[in-house]
């Protein structure tokens, strides 16, 4: 079946009483952040998902900033880089559809060598990813000899073949500290490991990348933020500057601020981090009111309902990754598994 014939199909998908009746329980997961006049758009697609994904045995992994349609009416598993890597390698399904970025669905795949990756949007790229290469890595073991390289999970499989171990925004300090040496590499992200830094006796290096989403936050941004809201408690990602953590009331890893928040309820919150976040986790903390301050990441927003379920119709965009770089790759993803 060709791409166009699909999209066709696509666009005769019609929202028919059979269809408000199949996803009414979805809706009322969104009913907070998508209204009765937009669901009509959005159900055909998830109605036709749910089907595909019986019909393939599929199961759909989300990043925590996905859209609120993909985060709560099709997902199967959500959360952040560490939890998807730790589901990846435990699920039964035949395919498995990454909503989220390439790295992710890279990082799937090795952890699933024989099941079926599939990724909606090959543009889905990250900043992080397209700052370092494998080369590059090569350079830094020869400049700095003998220092270990941990390698922050938002990089391609190349990168990670040629580390010594991965780590991720949660976990990042126990992965540096578990080495047991006195200096470490920690890369690409130059901010993630400014802030690592501050929490070890251990010498960071790092590499110059840098989350084009988190980047953009500033110290007098939360600065101005607490003066609009007194009472704001303020979660920023470790991505973000030091400065801007700093500002912050808690820096984790986005399960770790959606952990923060359904702990400790706070009155108000500010999440410095993709915007995506917050209508995903507004509705499980009704009352907690979420002060909008944050970005939207070009590369997350390029997945959508309708390029899943062309994905799913038509077994596009396969994950495959070269055989003399897995092995290494998933060496140190498990690596880092093992460690957490």
């Amino acid at each position: 079946m060709s791409v166009n014939t699909v999209l066709n199909e696509m666009e005769e998908l019609e929202y028919t009483p059979e269809v408000a009746q199949r996803t009414a329980s979805l809706f009322e997961k969104v009913s907070h952040a998508i209204n009765e006049i937009e669901w009509p758009e959005f159900a055909p697609y998830i109605d036709r998902i749910v089907e595909l994904k019986k019909q393939r045995n599929a199961i759909v992994l989300a990043h925590n900033y996905q859209t609120k349609d993909i985060y709560h009416c099709i997902s199967d598993i959500v959360g952040d880089s560490l939890a998807l890597a730790q589901k990846a390698s435990e699920v039964e399904a035949d395919v498995i559809v990454m909503a989220g970025v390439n790295f992710m669905a890279e990082t799937t795949k090795l952890m699933n060598p024989s099941k079926t990756v599939l990724m909606p949007d090959l543009k889905a790229g990250c900043s992080l990813a397209d700052s370092i290469t494998g080369e590059d890595v090569r350079g830094l073991r020869k400049k700095y000899p003998g220092v270990p390289i941990v390698t922050y999970v938002n990089t391609s499989v190349e990168v990670k073949a040629e580390s010594d171990i991965c780590c991720t925004s949660a976990n990042a300090v126990k992965i540096v500290e578990s080495l047991g040496v006195d200096r470490v590499l920690l890369i690409p992200d130059r901010f993630l490991a400014a802030n690592v830094a501050a929490q070890t006796d251990v010498e960071v290096l790092t590499w110059a990348g840098e989350c084009e989403v988190h980047e953009r936050f500033t110290a007098d941004q939360v600065i101005h933020l607490r003066k609009a809201h007194p009472d704001v408690v303020v979660l920023a990602h470790p991505e973000c500057p030091p400065e801007v953590v700093r500002q912050s009331d808690f820096s984790g890893s986005t399960t770790a601020m959606i952990d923060y928040v359904s702990l400790k309820k706070p009155a108000e919150v500010a999440l410095i981090t993709e915007c995506s976040m917050g209508d995903n986790i507004a509705s499980e903390n009704p009352d907690t009111k979420f002060i909008r301050s944050c970005s939207l990441c070009p590369h997350m927003q390029r997945i959508n309902l309708q390029n899943i379920c062309h994905s799913l119709e038509t077994m596009n965009h396969e994950v495959t990754i070269d055989p003399a770089l897995a092995d290494r790759a998933r060496l140190a993803v498990q690596r880092m598994l093992d460690a957490s």
